[in-house]
């Protein structure tokens, strides 16, 4: 079995302070880090222990992760085991990268945000360039303000062609989004208008829950995200036995990470193996 996961374990911190962002500037006591740093320890050993499952792993923390040496350690281990067939996770490019000298590079991944209020865009570039250097497949994105428009327009003149540049569009502001605005999104990331939407996914089939779950620090699944009810646990013995088709019990899904897994949009044959990441197929 091939199984994907987006794990979230209980990090709800980060060295940014972004004014959209609940978990901005806000920090953990140290207990509340090593639990954390444990869960994230239990995980990896579990997916080591599942030798006849494959994995595909995304990290989706409430906040930055790889300031914290337990994460990068995580991801150059996971990296290495043989029944991973990828692993990423979603950062800012705020930590040091020397250690992703240590990781297998074909199964490694980021996907990073530019934040134009918290980074000086030749810093960025400069982790940016070092992905590059060592083979390391990413891509980069900005939160589709217009005030970052300027921001945007530099930083896709400056980033290699082959970097996939992707505009998280604001859903709340789209309703009173200039037109002219509108297109220079969608100039700068081609694939901007499948991210304007609130797809509609009630009674929709979707691989959330049969081969895409989401994981949290006490093993808990549930089928994704943004679908509150747990269906079994990964720390189970039969947890195999909770993973079948499931249609969504939500109106609509509006967020990547949800919608690329609706069947009916056939978004992975836009993203093909580079769905975790948010990689197109045209910048493989």
């Amino acid at each position: 079995m091939h199984l994907t996961i987006l794990y979230r374990g209980s990090l709800v911190s980060c060295n940014y302070g972004c004014e959209y962002c609940p978990f901005a500037k806000r920090q953990q006591s140290a207990a509340e880090l090593t639990v954390d740093r444990q869960s994230l320890e239990k995980f990896a050993n579990w997916i080591a222990d599942h030798p006849q499952h494959e994995f595909s792993i995304l990290f989706t923390p409430w906040g930055e992760a790889l300031i914290y040496s337990w994460y990068q350690q995580t991801l150059v281990h996971l990296s290495h085991l043989s029944n991973v067939r990828k692993v990423a996770i979603q950062t800012n490019l705020s930590c040091s990268l020397e250690w992703i000298e240590q990781a297998n590079r074909d199964r490694l991944a980021l996907w990073a945000t530019f934040h134009p209020e918290w980074s000086t865009l030749d810093r960025f570039l400069e982790k940016c360039d070092y992905l590059q250097h060592y083979g390391i497949r990413f891509s980069v994105g900005v939160v589709g303000f217009p005030r970052f428009k300027a921001a945007i327009a530099t930083l896709r003149q400056q980033l290699p062609k082959s970097v996939y540049l992707w505009i998280n569009a604001v859903k709340a502001e789209l309703p009173h989004l200039p037109p002219d605005d509108h297109a220079f999104f969608q100039s700068i990331d081609p694939l901007y208008h499948l991210n304007t939407h609130h797809y509609p996914s009630l009674g929709k089939s979707c691989r959330a829950g049969e081969s895409v779950i989401s994981v949290d620090g006490e093993g808990t699944i549930r089928r994704c995200h943004f679908i509150k009810p747990a269906i079994g646990n990964i720390y189970d013995s039969a947890f195999e036995m909770a993973l079948f088709e499931r249609l969504c019990t939500n109106e609509t899904c509006h967020c990547h990470i949800g919608y690329v897994h609706l069947n009916y949009l056939e978004l992975d044959k836009i993203f093909g193996s580079g769905i975790l990441e948010r990689v197109p197929i045209a910048y493989q």
